[in-house]
């Protein structure tokens, strides 16, 4: 199904109804979008295609130039494409959006255009400025987005996580919690890393760079960690009441 039929003029705005349908393409599918040179193939009967792809679809952008009002002979013939897909638009009580190309181009004057298109100059229009296509683009699609119902795929892509990224599983968390990725087997006890200091996995108190030594040479004690030293990133178990005491022989 085409759910945006852009109509536009040869000579009059064909360039920026081109650059419309490739964004449109870009974000929403290339077959979401109708224009008659791509989506016409050769051979294929026009009027019945371009009727089709015309009453198939949720909007219509007309692409207005400066120069649009001044092709009143074509306007007032009802054989002209742009009026007859214009015409049947409104027949087909489809949404139509006026699409001013260009800063010189104004809002349409009733008095310039025939009855039957004369409800064009009533319709809340959307100004595009060539200086400026990011801008105009992003608001196109944003509104085609919005009247169309179509599926955005920019923000499909924002909203899916990019492969092999990691993300938060483990909630609200008091305390301190630590995620991390590509673990095979169980994981126990204490973590440590990227220390840069003495780090205490035990009970009791740690001493640095002094002594502090009761009832033995070295390193016996109730529940004591000693260090001495320079000790960048070393882990030092604590000793406790059952392990072996060296140097005390009473």
């Amino acid at each position: 199904m085409n759910d945006v039929f852009i109509n536009y003029r040869t000579g009059d705005g064909e360039k920026t109804a081109a650059l419309i349908d490739h964004e449109l393409s870009r974000r929403f599918g290339r077959d979401r979008i109708f224009r008659a040179s791509k989506s016409i193939s050769p051979g294929d009967a026009y009027p019945d295609a371009l009727l089709t792809g015309l009453r198939r679809s949720s909007v219509v952008l007309v692409v207005i130039g400066p120069d649009w009002t001044n092709f009143q002979a074509r306007l007032r013939d009802p054989e002209d494409w742009v009026r007859k897909e214009i015409v049947e638009a409104f027949t087909c009580e489809i949404p139509v959006v006026p699409v001013l190309d260009g800063r010189k181009t104004d809002r349409l004057n009733r008095s310039e255009l025939p009855d039957k298109l004369a409800r064009l100059a009533d319709l809340q229009s959307i100004p595009f400025d060539g200086h400026d296509t990011e801008t105009g683009l992003k608001r196109l699609g944003d509104l085609v987005a919005d009247v169309a119902g179509l599926r955005d795929l920019d923000r499909d892509a924002t909203s899916s996580p990019a492969l092999g990224s990691v993300a938060n599983s483990t909630g609200d968390v008091n305390g301190t919690a630590v995620q991390s990725r590509d673990f095979t087997g169980d994981v126990g006890g204490t973590v440590i890393k990227g220390s840069n200091g003495p780090v205490h996995t035990g009970k009791g108190n740690i001493y640095q760079n002094s002594r502090h030594v009761s009832g033995g040479r070295h390193f016996a004690g109730n529940g004591m960690t000693y260090f001495e030293g320079d000790h960048h990133g070393d882990i030092r178990h604590q000793f406790g009441e059952s392990d072996r005491r060296e140097g005390d022989d009473g």
